[in-house]
């Protein structure tokens, strides 16, 4: 009598001519640099950037404030503060509708996620935007947010980061989402009086007002590698000029050369650089109070 038998597994039942197929629907996503099959894991391990190439992909709000303040951890900060339709404004469909729609798509409450916490052990508040919120437009909640970043930096001694990624101010609030260039840029010149420092990033896309106002407004400003900064788009420029533009033109390294950022870096490198840049302006701050 033997002790142990060995039974032969069950297949599944399969209709004539179907195929067994191996379902990898979601496991792997494809490098848009290099086409390289990137195992979702350690993309996410990875700051969603290709380990075979360096190729930068999009990354949400949250994860991004995740990856930049210690142990992962944040208080979120106004949550509350949400898009309204002061001028009832109606394309293709209502502006209210393309709120709610946006909402729950990115799961988020605006186009911009804000938060408080400690980076290298200083306190930072911090704001990233997602484009998956009507192209991380920045209309009034957006403008009011960051605002309130810097006022809230004022009165306990913090400083602030930025993590830009948007196609401009938002069309459907008119007048009122440029205001917010003025906005949060008199906000800024404030924050400049008292030393305090403001770091600004730049990701893929920075364009529009948002480029034309806070965006370069660092005491430092970082830029992700090949990401698309600038005004106008690069067909609207050729359009106008009639000129063919050169190569790289308005990505980070063609603005790194023409002195517009002050460093290109990786995004897995980019919390420690902020440390570092932390350590000397926090420290610089105080010895000349």
């Amino acid at each position: 009598m033997s002790w142990f038998s060995r039974k032969k597994p069950k297949l599944e039942e399969q209709t004539d001519g179907e195929e067994r197929k191996v379902k990898t629907e979601g496991i792997f996503v494809k490098c848009l640099e290099c086409d390289s099959a990137l195992y979702k894991g350690e993309l996410e391990n990875s700051l969603q950037v290709c380990t075979h190439c360096n190729y930068h992909f999009r990354m949400d709000a949250r994860s991004r404030l995740k990856s930049i303040f210690d142990d992962g951890e944040y208080e979120k900060l106004d949550e509350e503060v949400m898009s309204a339709d002061p001028l009832g404004f109606v394309d293709t469909k209502p502006y209210k509708d393309r709120i709610e729609q946006a909402k729950a798509a990115s799961g988020l409450p605006e186009a911009i996620v804000s938060g408080k916490g400690k980076v290298g052990g200083h306190l930072v508040y911090a704001g990233a935007m997602d484009m998956s919120f009507i192209g991380g437009s920045m209309g009034s909640a957006v403008g009011e947010k960051i605002t309130r970043l810097i006022e809230r930096a004022m009165e306990t001694s913090g400083a602030v980061i930025t993590f830009a990624a948007s196609g401009g101010a938002r069309m459907q609030e008119g007048t009122l989402s440029l205001m917010q260039m003025a906005k949060i840029s008199a906000a800024l010149a404030q924050l400049h009086v008292t030393r305090l420092p403001f770091i600004s990033v730049l990701t893929d896309p920075t364009t529009g007002g948002v480029t034309a106002s806070f965006a370069m407004l660092g005491d430092v400003i970082i830029a992700e590698p090949k990401a698309l900064i600038g005004f106008a788009g690069p067909r609207v420029i050729e359009q106008t000029i009639r000129q063919k533009l050169p190569k790289g033109f308005q990505r980070s390294e063609f603005l790194l050369e023409h002195g517009m950022v002050d460093m290109v870096v990786d995004r897995r490198e980019i919390r420690d650089r902020i440390i570092r840049l932390l350590d000397f302006m926090m420290n610089e701050n105080l010895n000349k109070q």
